[in-house]
């Protein structure tokens, strides 16, 4: 996965969880988490999501890189490769 298809990728999942989310104000190193107003019920579905769809297992450990979008991209690429 390059880092361009694991970013729409995580753009998509948000989408789910988030309609309306704008990444355009959205900088690399925001947390995604307060940015979007997701909750924890809401970030764990993000996870499993991400988790489905890009085939990486995702483990507690990992969310902390999660946060960010530079931090989910770098773990997505990185597992996927």
């Amino acid at each position: 996965m390059t880092p361009l298809e694991a970013k729409t990728t995580i753009q998509q999942v948000i989408r789910r969880n988030v309609p309306d989310a704008d990444f355009d104000r959205l900088a690399d190193d925001d947390d995604m988490r307060e940015e979007f107003e997701l909750d924890s019920l809401d970030f764990l579905s993000l996870i499993e999501d991400l988790s489905t769809r890009t085939r990486c297992r995702i483990d507690e450990d990992d969310y902390e890189a999660l946060r960010t979008m530079h931090g989910a991209i770098d773990l997505l690429v990185q597992r996927s490769g």
